[in-house]
């Protein structure tokens, strides 16, 4: 990794604070600020411009802008998406996922960490689990993330699912691309290591991470095979001290593992490494790993293509998204919906004929 220009992690928490967006802050208080707009009130071109210079409060409520539901918010954050895009694409975009209770958060901050001091700006974007009440995130994560929550070079920003994971899809990528337009130049993803976000998130990014825990006898009867198809490198997590041995057995067990399966890529064989978030062991190894799959890539044209149909894809996402808030609001199918809903959950009326009412209904 490269020397750093940047400065290293703050020592304390002086200077901390958080703003009305809930991005964390470590300008000193004696800085000159400008007056705080909601970033709805901000003409586009201003917004761009803030974002290009780096100012993360700008950011921060730029992203709670794409995060809106409200139909006029989302218009104005897909028209300041465009505006960006020029500035974005360059980042290591990373997935991270595992079992609650691997040391996710743990690992993360200190990776961050260690590519800040190297020099690198680093965004952390949590699919975090919502509340059912509120819509609120669940893990805050950026109080899991202590080294990194006070790094000026550093940004932690929950994803709250709000019970639709595709929805969390769309807004993460998104909020990716400001990221990457406002200058981080390594954008970590992390998933909360259950259901199917492993799956979704492993489709909108370069390298996809799985962390493990030592004692993969056990650990290997429970693990989605769906889950080690997707991963481009397996790292056991926890493996110093008296968890040594099992590390080693559990690596051995995975690395037999991933040979029985097809490799997602002819340029890059999944490696398994040993590594302890909590003890800074193994991690620079394992970044290099990350830019080692990005290089072999690159040559052969499988990156650039992976990104195309990442992009496709996100557009046909969007398209379902749209297509269903379409169909839900249609003055035409409104009436009859809720109907034709109670038919097929009684048995009275089957799924197909629901449906072609409904399509009938909309003209399609």
């Amino acid at each position: 990794m490269s020397t750093s220009s940047f400065a290293p992690p703050t020592a304390g928490l002086a200077h901390v604070s958080v703003d009305a967006a809930g991005d964390v802050s470590t300008t000193p208080p004696s800085a000159a600020h400008a007056p705080v707009h909601a970033a709805r009130d901000v003409p586009i071109e201003v917004l761009a411009e803030k974002i290009l210079a780096g100012d993360r409060s700008t950011l921060a409520r730029a992203i709670t802008l794409v995060e809106s539901k409200k139909p006029e918010h989302q218009a104005k954050a897909r028209a300041l998406v465009q505006a960006l895009l020029p500035a974005t694409g360059k980042a290591h975009r990373v997935g991270i996922t595992g079992v609650p209770g691997v040391g996710k958060s743990t690992t993360i901050d200190q990776l961050g960490a260690n590519l800040t001091a190297a020099g690198h700006k680093v965004a952390v974007l949590a699919v975090d689990p919502s509340s059912t009440r509120t819509g609120g995130s669940i893990l805050g994560d950026k109080t899991r993330m202590a080294k990194l929550a006070v790094d000026r070079n550093a940004f932690i920003r929950p994803s709250p699912s709000s019970g639709t994971l595709g929805g969390v899809a769309a807004k993460t990528r998104e909020t990716m691309l400001l990221c990457e337009a406002a200058g981080f130049d390594v954008i970590l993803v992390e998933t909360v290591g259950v259901g199917q976000s492993e799956t979704t998130v492993a489709g909108m990014v370069d390298f996809f991470l799985v962390l493990m825990l030592p004692g993969a006898g056990d650990e290997l009867q429970g693990i989605k095979k769906g889950v080690l198809e997707i991963a481009d490198m397996i790292a056991v997590n926890k493996s110093d001290g008296d968890n040594a041995n099992r590390a080693r057995q559990a690596a051995s067990e995975y690395r037999a593992a991933l040979n029985i399966m097809a490799a997602k890529s002819s340029a890059w064989t999944p490696p398994v490494v040993l590594v302890s978030g909590l003890a800074n062991q193994g991690l620079e190894a394992m970044w290099e790993q990350v830019e080692t799959h990005r290089t072999k890539l690159e040559a052969t044209g499988e990156f650039a293509e992976r990104r195309r149909t990442q992009q496709v894809a996100w557009m046909w996402s969007m398209l379902e998204e749209r297509v269903m808030q379409a169909l839900r609001h249609d003055g035409r199918v409104a009436g009859r919906l809720h109907t034709l809903e109670a038919g097929v959950r009684e048995g009275t009326v089957s799924a197909s004929i629901a449906v072609d009412e409904i399509a009938g209904l909309m003209g399609i």
